[in-house]
């Protein structure tokens, strides 16, 4: 049945501008539709929010507001923004409409993708996340459906309608929007979503293209939850064999548990897809996956409308009972698969997973308690506030009991990287061999921008780290002040206010400029002592080349004279085998034009001697005799008649 049909939006048009032609997707905020710009008569998408979510007003507000500024992210690979508006009950944005077709189309239709494909998509997805994450943008809700692929190949990004800039990561008491398959530990956890999250959901759908199947899978979401905070991905080499082991690393790297050790943002993701791409052979690009030979998808796969959909609410730290909430969205119940036992269960890990139980109580509308009984020998947690994290770690290993996962918070107090508590508290009572959680902390909520001008590169570098913000991009240029190497300015400027983990780029000095000599026609040795006396590193090119020039001086050097380079730059001199001999022409008897003419073609210099007074202009004579060799751009004396 065609759903358009009985769509209310189908036919008619927006702000007197945007006639609404057909129904593309549904979504769990919007609907997508294919839709005409009257007047500019151009083809576009229009996203229209769902009726029910357009009467929160601030909900509303924050859409308006990061559309607009999502709409700056002038990027290739990233579905452009053209216009947003309301009429009446619909909220929407006019966006670029891409014909093609959806990364979960391709999946759905080929199942594991060559690693070559793999890489081919994921690199302009990284490309297009991490001119967002440079802007202070993190998408939150990256998954194959808002990976486009045009029918002319180009890769795009689409729904940044779930946005939300960096620097308000840390959402206690918010709601984190997503689907489940896709969402990092900590976006479950603790309800924060930076730029990691991306990168992890980057890493899973990279599992997704190379295996054909979702690394975690279930028959709830609660399941699927559970398994993303304690389950790392596995490797797709163990689902595909034979897929080269960078590939499950560059997997691994993106998706480990911890935040911290992933790469900071789809930038530093993208360096390391390039490395892992250069560091396979044509044979391991381009191997074919097992469906492509016949050998049927990975048992695992999850059907499409496996209940995805998922808000979860968490309350803010410190209050006296976890209570959470979970609207999942499930499929209707004729689609349902029939319910069987689930796998015997130990007791769940005591911190994010008793929300999904308790998920998973609220969805099914039963009240119950969660009793958790301890029994056997106790003993008391060590106190580890203020200790970094590998020590903790030790300390709680000597007393006989288990580092947990580790949480992360901010503190005005405790260095980045030190604990700030921990779960039971030091003194507490445990089972031994208990599992202890520790909250690290990641220093202050906002972060000053250090003074680190005037200081080497890696010192800068690792001022910034110390502090809590990230090495970004790093220029250079000439400076005749500061030395070569150290930083000359930040951007952010000194003092400025971030939130932790924020790129700072870095200007760089090259130095005072030097200014190239001119050094073709010396001998080499004169060349190299002139250069190397200016500051610059020379080298000789093996291959010698014939030139005016006699054998052994300079022939050509890479930078020319006047070139500004840095000291310690290396100029490349190429050295003279001498000219080349080359056979004279007779130009005897011939007009001075016509000989001069003749003996230049042939790549001599022409110099013309008149006896007076002179007849004519009738060559006498010439010094080197025609039909004689003399060296390329030697001089050939020709004689006019005289007396």
């Amino acid at each position: 049945m065609d759903t358009t049909l009985s769509d209310p939006l189908v036919g008619q048009v927006l702000d007197g501008r945007y006639r609404v032609d057909a129904r593309i997707a549904v979504g769990g905020m919007a609907t997508v539709y294919r839709a005409v710009d009257t007047r500019l008569d151009r083809v576009l998408a229009l996203k229209v929010m769902h009726p029910e979510l357009a009467t929160d007003a601030t909900f509303v507000e924050r859409f308006i507001r990061e559309a607009k500024s999502v709409a700056r992210l002038a990027h290739p690979n990233v579905v452009g923004v053209f216009d947003q508006g309301a009429e009446g009950a619909y909220v929407y944005l006019a966006m670029e409409y891409v014909a093609g077709c959806t990364l979960r189309d391709v999946l759905r239709e080929r199942g594991a993708l060559q690693p070559r494909a793999a890489l081919d998509i994921l690199e302009p997805v990284l490309a297009a996340l991490g001119a967002a994450h440079r802007a202070g943008f993190v998408h939150r809700d990256m998954k194959p459906e808002n990976v486009l692929i045009g029918d002319d190949g180009r890769v795009k990004v689409a729904d940044f309608g779930l946005v939300r800039a960096v620097g308000s990561v840390t959402n206690t008491s918010g709601t984190v929007l997503g689907t489940v398959s896709y969402l990092a530990p900590e976006q479950i956890e603790y309800g924060t979503a930076d730029t990691r999250a991306d990168v992890y959901a980057c890493g899973v759908v990279l599992y997704e293209m190379l295996t054909g199947g979702k690394p975690h899978s279930g028959d709830t979401p609660a399941q699927v939850l559970y398994q993303h905070l304690n389950e790392d991905v596995p490797a797709p080499s163990a689902l595909v064999p034979g897929l080269a082991v960078e590939l499950d690393d560059l997997v691994a790297s993106a998706t480990a548990r911890n935040p911290d050790i992933r790469p900071h943002d789809a930038v530093a993701l993208l360096a390391q897809a390039r490395q892992a791409r250069a560091a396979l052979g044509d044979e391991q690009l381009d191997a074919v996956p097992p469906q492509a030979r016949g050998e049927g998808a990975p048992a695992d796969a999850a059907p499409d409308d496996a209940p995805t959909d998922v808000i979860l609410r968490a309350l803010p730290r410190g209050e006296p009972e976890v209570h959470h909430t979970a609207r999942l969205t499930m499929p209707p119940p004729s689609s349902r698969p029939p319910e069987r036992p689930g796998p015997a269960r130990g007791p769940l890990a005591r911190r994010g997973v008793l929300a999904l139980v308790v998920a998973v109580v609220a969805f099914l509308g039963i009240g119950a308690g969660v009793w958790y009984i301890n029994s056997g020998q106790f003993t008391r947690v060590p106190a580890v506030i203020g200790k970094t994290e590998k020590d903790a770690r030790r300390q709680l290993d000597r007393a006989g009991l288990e580092a947990g996962k580790v949480r992360h918070d901010f503190s005005e107090t405790v260095p980045r990287g030190s604990v700030i508590n921990s779960d039971p508290a030091a003194g507490e009572r445990i089972r031994g061999n208990g599992s202890v959680t520790l909250i690290v902390s990641r220093g202050p909520k906002i972060v000053k921008v250090p003074e680190v001008a005037g200081r080497p590169l890696a010192e800068a570098e690792r001022e910034l780290r110390r502090v809590g913000l990230a090495p970004g991009m790093v220029t250079r240029e000439f400076d005749d002040t500061v030395a070569q190497g150290s930083v000359i300015s930040t951007d952010p400027e000194p003092g400025s206010s971030r939130s932790p983990d924020s790129a700072v780029s870095l200007v760089v000095s090259k130095g005072a400029p030097i200014d190239v000599p001119d050094v073709t026609g010396d001998f080499v040795e004169d060349a190299t002592a002139e250069l190397e006396e200016a500051g610059l590193k020379v080298k000789v090119a093996a291959r010698r080349i014939n030139s005016p020039h006699e054998a052994g001086a300079v022939a050509r050097q890479s930078a020319a004279e006047g070139t500004r380079l840095a000291a310690g730059d290396t100029v490349t001199l190429t050295v003279s085998k001498g000219p080349r001999m080359i056979e004279v022409p007779d130009v005897v008897g011939d007009s001075i034009d016509d000989a001069t003419a003749d003996l230049e073609a042939a790549g001599f210099v022409v110099d013309v001697e008149k006896s007076f007074p002179f007849l004519g202009e009738t060559v006498e004579s010439q010094s080197v005799a025609g039909g004689d060799e003399a060296p390329e751009g030697s001089t050939v004396t020709i004689k006019i008649k005289g007396l």
